[in-house]
C-alpha cells in the first residue's frame, strides 16, 4: 500500500479507538458497563443490531461467496422480517419487563438454575468459536497486504478492540458502532460505484448485470426444494425464520443490543427496521460479488486469488505450477473473448448469440474445474493456508485495481465491521459467563465496584479465548458459511428451550433439561451424518426440544410450574 493508504487506515482506526475509550469513559456500575444504562434510543439500537451482525465477514466474504456461488445465499434473510415480528410480540415485553442483564436469566425464573446454566453454556460456546471466526476476517487483510504471519495479525487485530471494549462497555460499543457503520455504508457504496467505473471498454452496469446473469450469479431466487441444498426459498423462509428466531431473541450479542434501548418502543422499533433493512444491504453486498464476476470475466483473473498460497505452490512445484499457468492463460484468453462477443451481439438478436453463451458457459466451466485442480494442490501441499481463496477474492480487486487513498479505507471498514461485532460479542460473552455461571457458583456477593471488575475481566477473558480460537480458523473455507453453520448447530436448541419457556406452561425445568441435551445430540449427529443443509438443523434442534419434552410428560409429571 501507499504512504497515503497507511495513513487512511491507521487515521481511522486510531480515532474509533480514541472515540470508544473516550465516550465509555468513567463507568462506575454493571447496569452502565453491560447495558449502558437502558439509555440508548431506537437508532442507535438499530445500528448496533445491524453491526453485531454484518461483521467483516460480511464485507469481505459474501462478495466472494456470491462469485464463485451466485447471490442464492440471499434467500438465508428471508425468514429475517418473519422472526422480527415474533420477537417483538413475544421476547421483547418480557426481557424489557424482568429488566435482564441476559436472556438466560429468565430461564431460572422459568424453569431452575441448571437450564439457565447449560442454555447459557450452549451459547458462550457457541458464540466464543464464532468470535474467534470473526476476529480471523479482517486477520487475512493484515497477513495479505503486511506479509506477516497470520497467527501475529491474528493477535494484533484481537489485541486493538480489546482496548476500548475493556474500558468502556455497552456504552462505547454502542457508540463507535454508530460511527464505523456509516463509514462502512458509505465505504461500500463508493466501492460498488468504483467497480462499475472500472470495467474495461466502457462497458457500463447493465452490460455487467447481463453477463452476471448468463454467468448464472443472480440466482437470487431457487425454487426447487432440496434437503441438501443450502441456500434455496424453503431453507430460506422456513431454517432462516429458526435461525434468526434463535439469533435475535435467544443469542446475548443481539439481545444484549436491545435491552440497552430506553423502553419497549425503542427496543422493538430497531428491531423491525433491521428486519426490513437487512436483505436490501445483503442483497447489495452480494451483488458487488456478481459484478466481480462479470469484471474478471472481461479483464484476466488470477489462477488463485490468495496469491500467497499460490506463490507457495509455485515455489514447492514450479513443473506443475507451469501446466497450470499455461492453461490458465488459454482459458482466460478465451473467455474474455467470449464475454466481449456476448455484450456484441445482446442486442443483435443475431443466432450466433445463443451459441457464444453456451460457449461462454462451457468455458466458465473449465476455469472452474481448472480452479479446483489448482485448490487441490495447494490443499495437498504442507502450505498451512486456507482451504479455498473466497475469501481473498474482494480483497484482491481492491489491492489492485482501487485508487490511492480509497485502498486504505477499505481496509480500515473491514476492520471497523470487525470491531462492531466482535465487541459486541465480547461484551454479551462477559455479561452471560458473569452472571449465568461466575455469580450463580460463586459463594461470594460482590459490591458494584467488584462486580464491574470482574465484567472487566470476563471481557479480557473471551478475548484472549477468541484470539486463540482465530489461529485455528484458517481451515474453515468460506467463514460467512462457517459463522451460519457453527450457528446452526446449537440455536436450534437454545431456541426451543425458550419456545417451551414461553408456550408451553406445563413443562418444567427437569424435562427440558433432559430434552435439549437430547435435541444437541441430534443435531450434531444428523450434522456428522451430512443427511439435510445445515439450515434446517435450526428447524431440528427447536422441534426436537419440543419433542423430547412433550415425551418426558408421559414418564415425569412436574409438580408445580415457574409462570
Amino acid at each position: 500500500m501507499s504512504t497515503i493508504d497507511w495513513t487512511v487506515l491507521i487515521v481511522t482506526l486510531v480515532a474509533v479507538v480514541v472515540y470508544g475509550v473516550f465516550i465509555g469513559r468513567g463507568q462506575k456500575s454493571n447496569a452502565s458497563y453491560l447495558k449502558a444504562d437502558n439509555k440508548m434510543p431506537w437508532y442507535i439500537v438499530l445500528i448496533g443490531i445491524m453491526a453485531t451482525q454484518a461483521s467483516a465477514i460480511t464485507f469481505l466474504s459474501a462478495p466472494g461467496q456470491a462469485y464463485t456461488d451466485g447471490m442464492r445465499f440471499v434467500q438465508y434473510y428471508f425468514g429475517l422480517p418473519l422472526a422480527m415480528i415474533v420477537i417483538c410480540i413475544t421476547f421483547i415485553p418480557i426481557f424489557q419487563r424482568l429488566n435482564v442483564y441476559t436472556a438466560y436469566e429468565y430461564l431460572e425464573n422459568r424453569f431452575d438454575k441448571k437450564t439457565r446454566v447449560l442454555t447459557s453454556l450452549l451459547f458462550l460456546f457457541s458464540r466464543g468459536l464464532s468470535t474467534g471466526i470473526s476476529i480471523y476476517a479482517p486477520s487475512i487483510i493484515l497477513s495479505s497486504v503486511l506479509n506477516w504471519n497470520i497467527y501475529l495479525t491474528n493477535v494484533l487485530t484481537g489485541g486493538i478492540l480489546l482496548i476500548y471494549t475493556y474500558v468502556g462497555g455497552a456504552k462505547a460499543i454502542a457508540h463507535t458502532q454508530k460511527l464505523q457503520f456509516l463509514i462502512i455504508l458509505g465505504t461500500m457504496a463508493f466501492a460498488g460505484y468504483l467497480l462499475i467505473q472500472n470495467m474495461p471498454n466502457g462497458i457500463g452496469f447493465n452490460d455487467a448485470l447481463y453477463l452476471a446473469g448468463k454467468s448464472g450469479k443472480l440466482n437470487v431466487i431457487t425454487t426447487e426444494f432440496d434437503w441438501k441444498d443450502k441456500y434455496n426459498i424453503w431453507s430460506g423462509l422456513i431454517g432462516g425464520f429458526f435461525l434468526a428466531l434463535s439469533y435475535f431473541g435467544t443469542d446475548q450479542s443481539q439481545v444484549g443490543r436491545y435491552i440497552t434501548a430506553k423502553d419497549n418502543t425503542n427496543a422493538k422499533m430497531g428491531l423491525l427496521l433491521n428486519g426490513l433493512v437487512k436483505i436490501p444491504m445483503q442483497f447489495a453486498i452480494l451483488l458487488i460479488g456478481a459484478l466481480l464476476f462479470a469484471f474478471f470475466s472481461l479483464k484476466p483473473a488470477p489462477i488463485y486469488f490468495n496469491e500467497r498460497s499460490y506463490q507457495s505452490l509455485k515455489e514447492a512445484q514450479p513443473a506443475q505450477a507451469a501446466v497450470f499457468e499455461k492453461e490458465h492463460q488459454d482459458l482466460q484468453l478465451k473467455f474474455n473473448a467470449e464475454s466481449k462477443e456476448i455484450l456484441k451481439l445482446k442486442n443483435t438478436h443475431s443466432p450466433k448469440l445463443d451459441k457464444t453463451i453456451q460457449d461462454f458457459k462451457n468455458t466458465q466451466t473449465e476455469v472452474k474445474a481448472l480452479h479446483g485442480r489448482v485448490e487441490e494442490a495447494i490443499n495437498q501441499s504442507n502450505y498451512n493456508a486456507e482451504k479455498t481463496d473466497t475469501n481473498y477474492i474482494f480483497l484482491y480487486f481492491v489491492k489492485n485495481t482501487l485508487p490511492v487513498g480509497m485502498i486504505g479505507l477499505l481496509f480500515a471498514v473491514i476492520f471497523l465491521a470487525s470491531w462492531g461485532s466482535i465487541s459486541a460479542a465480547l461484551n454479551s460473552l462477559a455479561a452471560c459467563s458473569l452472571k449465568d455461571v461466575h455469580l450463580i457458583f460463586s459463594k461470594e456477593t460482590p459490591d458494584e465496584k467488584t462486580e464491574l471488575k470482574y465484567s472487566r475481566l470476563h471481557t479480557l477473558a473471551w478475548g484472549i479465548f477468541s484470539i486463540g480460537v482465530a489461529m485455528f480458523a484458517t481451515q474453515m473455507g468460506s467463514l460467512i458459511e462457517a459463522v451460519n453453520v457453527l450457528g446452526s448447530l446449537f440455536y436450534g436448541p437454545i431456541l426451543g428451550i425458550f419456545l417451551v419457556a414461553f408456550y408451553y406452561k406445563k413443562i418444567d425445568g427437569k424435562n427440558v433439561f433432559i430434552a435439549a441435551i437430547l435435541s444437541e445430540i441430534t443435531v450434531i449427529a444428523v450434522y456428522q451424518l451430512d443427511i439435510i443443509s445445515f439450515l434446517w438443523l435450526n428447524v431440528i434442534g427447536a422441534a426436537a426440544v419440543i419433542l423430547f419434552s412433550a415425551i418426558g410428560l408421559l414418564f415425569y409429571k412436574p409438580k408445580a410450574v415457574n409462570s
